[in-house]
């Protein structure tokens, strides 16, 4: 546990800042967390400063110190994951992806990251045992507060406050106490499903059986499966997940959520950190069947595996042949991130009757033009998030397959199986082409 060297001190926004120097690493954190009436000030003297670089992951509205210096003269921004407002920064080079499997960000801030001058985290204000509760956010905010040089909290009453594991800082730990605005947390919006994510849904709903223990990934295809999953009559899940989602919640508030049949925290829903609606963030406040952990607890491979029946589900953008999966990048420009994709492949195969599933839409469109997401060779520097060797079943509207045990050319015929009609001809034929599918076998 971090100590600081003087009792934690109450200070203006302003006076915060000024503690900010050239060359300073600083870290805001994750999504919620992320400082608001620090970032302000500071962003007010940004053109003071020089060469001060920032972390941080999935930032859910604008950042003063960014908007404050669009030349990038003076910060340089890093994040963990992308958010839209991240991915727009970094479409004006404003903003740099730090390449991670989520479950192990905290042992790079140990071993391996330039260290932390100052973090700075949005708090609910300090509980009666002196803590200052990160709200529905853990992930690695504890390894960044136990190797940082200086910890400042901003708080509010706009975080809905969490139980679970090491899930604030004691005030011991912080040198200087900021108030904040006590805004509404901000909300991450759920479009309702489209016809496609509901096909997808429905053939992974059908494959989920009484006392699964779910992981969802973000996205509609993953909250549609939920949708169904209501629909249907399952019951006992069990919840073991990185991020927990609006969809997570209305399981939960239809009793079809128990964790009774789960190894590893029986009766508990096991998150890292939640992004939705204002009634998800009602749902987790003080509410003990929720359990938030470091997202080493949750993510870690050889932690997931330990439950049984687990069923991951995940997006990705596109597909090769060979079953590659490329989740996080078009090309060459970064679109989301890593995440914990690989890491929840893997604990779920891991698992005795686990199941991955990677899902997409088989076509989408680019500048008018209908494409398949399925295709021969991945877009031209296009980053793989889970290798061939990990995806076990890939879902689209059109069909559902498994790859595990399959060779190249059983992948290939396969997944050209569960293309959009209109592309099957022409991947057919570029697959006997490469030679990914060879003449006069069959199969």
């Amino acid at each position: 546990m971090r100590v600081s060297d003087a009792p934690a001190q109450t200070v203006s926004a302003e006076s915060a800042a000024a503690l900010v120097k050239s060359g300073m690493w600083l870290d805001y954190g994750t999504s919620l967390c992320q400082p608001d009436v620090f970032d302000k000030a500071l962003g007010a003297r940004v053109r003071e400063l020089n060469d001060v670089k920032f972390r941080s992951c999935l930032t859910m509205k604008p950042r003063a110190v960014l908007e404050a210096d669009p030349e990038g003269n003076h910060v340089c921004w890093f994040s963990l994951h992308f958010s839209g407002y991240d991915r727009k920064k970094h479409d004006a080079g404003r903003s740099h992806y730090l390449p991670v499997n989520l479950g192990e960000v905290p042992d790079y801030y140990r071993r391996f990251m330039a260290p932390v001058d100052i973090a700075i985290y949005k708090t609910c204000p300090m509980d009666e045992n002196g803590y200052f509760n990160f709200g529905c956010t853990n992930l690695w905010h504890r390894a960044v507060v136990e190797c940082a040089k200086m910890v400042i909290v901003e708080t509010t009453r706009g975080l809905p406050y969490v139980d679970g594991e090491r899930t604030g800082v004691h005030v011991s730990e912080v040198d200087y106490i900021v108030a904040g605005d006590d805004a509404p947390a901000s909300e991450l919006a759920n479009p309702p499903p489209c016809d496609v994510d509901r096909a997808v849904a429905r053939l992974i709903a059908a494959q989920v059986e009484d006392g699964a223990c779910l992981q969802v990934g973000i996205g509609g295809m993953p909250n549609a499966v939920c949708a169904l999953l209501l629909e249907s009559g399952v019951r006992d899940l069990g919840i073991h997940t990185e991020m927990l989602t609006d969809g997570i919640a209305d399981l939960y508030k239809a009793s079809r959520i128990t964790g009774a049949r789960k190894n590893l925290n029986p009766g508990k829903i096991v998150y890292s950190f939640a992004l939705g609606s204002k009634e998800l963030y009602a749902t987790l406040d003080r509410n003990r069947d929720m359990h938030c952990c470091s997202v080493e607890y949750t993510n870690m491979p050889h932690i997931i595996m330990q439950n049984d029946n687990v069923i991951a589900i995940n997006n990705t953008t596109q597909v090769d042949l060979q079953g590659q999966a490329a989740s996080e990048s078009d090309g060459h420009r970064h679109i989301s991130g890593t995440g914990g994709q690989l890491q929840f492949v893997r604990g779920a195969y891991a698992s005795r009757g686990g199941k991955s599933f990677i899902c997409l839409s088989s076509t989408y469109d680019k500048r008018g033009a209908r494409r398949s997401r399925i295709v021969l060779s991945l877009t031209h520097g296009n980053v793989v998030t889970t290798p061939r060797t990990d995806v076990m079943y890939v879902v689209t509207e059109y069909g559902l397959v498994n790859l595990k045990g399959k060779s190249v050319a059983e992948r290939a015929k396969a997944l050209i199986g569960i293309a959009h009609p209109d592309f099957r001809e022409e991947l057919e034929r570029q697959a006997y082409e490469h030679r990914l599918i060879p003449r006069g076998v069959s199969f």
